[in-house]
């Protein structure tokens, strides 16, 4: 699979996009994905897909030449925090199949009703 869709940290300003900055063709595009963003209180969000929500974000376009690379790195970062992230594969808003990273358990959260990650941190 050739897309990312990021939710939170990973975007374009947020403090992990230097993880998946080097392995994306450009800074991606608005989009939107069905499921429920909550915020963890930990500094980053979480997302459970296909809950009948809606989860803003952006789609990225991974660089074939370092697609396998960036995930093995994704997956390292994303797997490290708690709460434990798996990837997963999602359908956007705008029909791209992509990787997306699933919250798996272990914290309170609180649902972001507006689903945007970006919005919540920067009202």
């Amino acid at each position: 699979m050739a897309h990312l869709f990021a939710y939170g940290t990973l975007l374009p300003g947020q403090t992990r996009w230097r993880f998946l900055e080097p392995f994306v063709l450009d800074h991606g595009i608005d989009d939107r994905v069905d499921g429920t963003l909550y915020d963890t209180g930990l500094g980053y969000p979480a997302a459970r897909f296909g809950t009948g929500g809606t989860i803003i974000g952006r789609i990225f376009e991974f660089d074939p030449a370092r697609h396998d690379e960036g995930l093995v790195v994704l997956d390292e970062v994303e797997g490290a925090v708690q709460g434990l992230y798996h990837r997963v594969e999602v359908r956007t808003a705008n029909g791209h199949a992509a990787w997306a990273y699933s919250y798996g358990g272990g914290l309170e959260l609180d649902v972001i009703e507006h689903g945007s990650w970006v919005r919540h941190t920067n009202p």
